[in-house]
């Protein structure tokens, strides 16, 4: 699963890195130790809406946007199932009541400098952070739903609530030997395809692009041990991310991962 990451970038440059527009207004920092329920930047593309809320369906528009780290489902009573649903299956994401309205048309991207994952042993569970050698930001799939309440006496949701989770798929490579679960990241080659939002989830580009990355975007990926500071939400800093010494590491993985460029 993927339970924790980093997203250190400002909104300005990833939307330029995502070919979007920022509309986060300034709502978001960078954050070391992103954690479920914390408010985080999301890419959607959708069609531009006139002054009734009529659809422009000849234009997409691509956009950075501010949403709450656990989906909240459009039918529930009350957000707090959101804190449950910080990731979805890729296999089974289509046909779960949940998530199956946002596969089909709420699809998102989440950009993340790194992930956090545990690899627990006898005695010990050590964190180790993914990340791209060249420093390009992931993009994690995700998807989006918007919940608003049928009644809301003390008005806390006036404008309704914008939530997303991560979609995760099998390990793939040296990954596995950390967890058996990594987030479903997407290659710059596959973001439109992912974010089209005329595409619904019976499309065939859809179906492959919910399968695990190749192996040779894995070994663009740089997986390497880090401070258990990583585990209290409380510690936010650039020390999360540095390398523990070899010495200091209980088991250290027998990796072979290999630096390159992003793929394309």
């Amino acid at each position: 699963m993927c339970g924790r990451y980093a997203s250190i970038k400002a909104p300005t440059d990833l939307a330029d890195e995502f070919r979007a527009v920022d509309a986060t207004e300034g709502a978001v920092a960078a954050d070391y130790n992103v954690a479920p329920t914390k408010n985080i930047v999301a890419v959607v593309e959708r069609h531009p809406r006139d002054a009734d809320g009529e659809p422009d369906l000849d234009t997409v528009e691509r956009s950075l946007r501010v949403v709450r780290w656990g989906l909240v489902p459009f039918w529930a009573k009350d957000p707090k199932s959101g804190a449950k649903m910080i990731n979805a299956r890729s296999e089974s994401a289509a046909e779960k009541p949940a998530f199956r309205r946002a596969v089909n048309s709420r699809r998102c991207l989440i950009p993340a400098a790194g992930w956090y994952e545990w690899q627990r042993g006898p005695d010990h569970k050590q964190p180790y952070y993914t990340h791209y050698k060249d420093g390009s930001s992931l993009a994690m799939a995700g998807l989006w739903e918007f919940w608003k309440p049928k009644d809301d006496p003390d008005n806390l949701y006036p404008d309704g609530l914008v939530t997303a989770t991560v979609l995760t798929t099998a390990a793939v490579g040296p990954l596995a030997q950390v967890h058996d679960r990594m987030p479903l990241v997407l290659p710059p080659s596959a973001w439109d395809a992912w974010l089209d939002p005329d595409a619904g989830a019976g499309d065939e580009a859809i179906g492959a692009l919910l399968a695990p990355p190749s192996a040779d975007l894995v070994a663009t990926l740089e997986l390497r041990p880090v401070s258990a500071l990583v585990n209290s939400v409380r510690n936010n800093s650039p020390e999360l991310i540095a390398e523990m010494a070899p010495d200091d590491v209980a088991e250290p993985l027998q990796l072979d991962l290999l630096a390159g460029p992003n793929p394309g």
